[in-house]
Order: C-alpha cells, then sequence, then structure tokens
C-alpha cells in the first residue's frame, strides 16, 4: 500500500498586514490616456530563433540555449 503525506496547513497572513501605501505608490494607474508612471520596457534580449513564420507571440528565446 502507498504511503502519502499528510496535508499541512498553511500559514496565512492576516489582511492588512502587508504595505498598501508603497503598493499603491508603485501601481500604474491610467485614465484615458494619461499614465501615471511609465511601464517597464519589453524584453528585447535574446537569441533568434528559426522557423517561426508569421509568429504572433515573438521570435526570440531567452534562457539558457546549449
Amino acid at each position: 500500500m502507498a504511503e502519502y503525506k499528510q496535508p499541512k496547513k498553511a500559514p496565512i497572513q492576516e489582511a492588512g498586514i502587508g504595505d498598501n501605501k508603497k503598493y499603491l505608490r508603485e501601481a500604474n494607474v491610467s485614465v484615458a490616456n494619461t499614465r501615471s508612471g511609465e511601464y517597464k520596457p519589453t524584453k528585447t534580449d535574446g537569441i533568434k530563433i528559426r522557423g517561426t513564420g508569421a509568429a504572433t507571440k515573438g521570435v526570440m528565446a531567452r534562457g539558457p540555449m546549449a
């Protein structure tokens, strides 16, 4: 008969403990066509991969290519 691990209760953080003011300061808010801050730039590094044809999700690959 197989022995299975018993489930453990995960620690749950109480609501309202996190730093909400910091989160709200860093959040990018947009109203109409105006933003409160710039978004992170698009990643352009990597190597171009072959055989993508009419790719809609990008033609660059990132990570270890060995």
